[in-house]
């Protein structure tokens, strides 16, 4: 079962909350955002800077209609909770066609080709906004987060894979059709590992340095190294995941800071060349893995130090401050400011 909680105070810093209220739409700011991961679905209401209401479901195990009915009954137990929302915002992890709302691929879910956002416009009886969920977490960094005040920022979430968001010139920046910014599959080694879940390509940055990569490398480093925590831990018969990895190097155990090293490292290889790219105020780096904080930033750092042309050698490499929440309520302000973009064009025709 999913979790509820009430929030009293404001979560999100007030500066971030100037740059949301200029596009906020007439029927008012209270929007639902849901974030849908590779394993977990978060669902919020997001009211001015509180988060008033949420709540987490797993998404593991679903098959693409399942999925879709999931979304409809959250997004309405929302609605139960606050019935005067005006729009609803979706962060997927898939390649999305933003102008027909359209998730047209998907590495991680069983979702292909889907017209989510018909769909559940038509379940809910609410306007519906669909993006990526890389482009939602940049979203919120930006207008709540680390990224208040830099309107050219790379957002990449570390998790089950890894998700990109670009913020250019105070806009999420999606490419021709909505489907860009897939950061995540930035090669970084020719003739890497095959990418996981339906990415055909080798290498890649989320195949090498995202959580599921923490785990397989921790794994290996728990077998050839037996008495490290992490080699007790496997012969106790536990899993040694990205989970274990980070809890047993924020604990200080070696091998699991050397495991981290290596995937910051790898992650930072893919940040010079966002940094080259891009010259961004910020590389904004969230999901799951930040909670490593410094032991997986700190060798990105160097990296980008290291390999990054001038002045793009500086470019600074945060963290992210919404944790967690970040893809829920970036999709709730997504929705915030698409009404606010409706608005002006309504007076016009009027």
């Amino acid at each position: 079962m999913g979790d509820r909680s009430q929030s009293g105070a404001p979560i999100l810093p007030a500066g971030g909350e100037r740059l949301a209220c200029r596009n906020v739409g007439e029927n008012g700011s209270k929007t639902i955002g849901v974030d849908l991961g590779g394993t977990k679905m978060l669902v919020g209401v997001l009211d001015g800077t509180d988060v008033a209401w949420q709540r987490r479901e797993a998404s593991t195990g679903q098959t693409e209609e399942e999925l879709v009915e999931l979304l409809i009954r959250e997004i309405n137990l929302a609605r139960e909770a606050h019935p005067e929302v005006a729009a609803v915002g979706l962060g997927i992890p898939a390649t999305i066609d933003y102008e027909l709302g359209i998730a047209v691929s998907a590495v991680n879910l069983p979702l292909a080709d889907l017209a989510i956002r018909d769909r559940i416009e038509a379940e809910v009886e609410l306007p519906v906004f669909v993006d990526n969920d890389g482009n939602v977490a940049a979203l919120a960094e930006f207008m709540f987060g680390a990224a208040v005040g830099m309107p050219h920022t790379v957002m990449l979430t570390v998790g089950t894979g890894i998700g990109g968001g670009l913020i250019l010139n105070g806009e999420v920046y999606r490419g021709s059709t909505g489907a860009g910014a897939e950061l995540g599959h930035v090669v970084i080694q020719a003739d890497g590992p095959p990418c996981q879940g339906n990415c055909p390509n080798h290498g890649c940055v989320e195949s090498l340095a995202s959580g599921t990569a923490l785990g397989r490398e921790g794994k290996a480093a728990a077998e050839s190294s037996p008495d490290s925590a992490l080699g007790q831990l496997l012969a106790e018969g536990r899993t040694v995941d990205g989970t274990a990895v980070t809890d047993a190097a924020l604990a200080g155990d070696e091998l699991a800071v050397s495991v981290f090293d290596l995937i910051g490292s790898r992650l930072g290889v893919a940040c010079a060349s966002l940094a080259n790219i891009f010259q961004p105020n910020a590389i904004v780096v969230g999901g799951g893995v930040i909670r490593a904080g410094d032991l997986l930033l700190d060798p990105a750092r160097r990296e980008v130090r290291e390999r990054a042309l001038k002045p793009m050698n500086e470019t600074p490499v945060l963290a992210a401050t919404l944790g967690n929440d970040a893809g829920m309520i970036g999709a709730a302000a997504l929705a915030r400011v698409e009404l606010g973009r409706r608005a002006p064009a309504a007076r016009r025709e009027s």
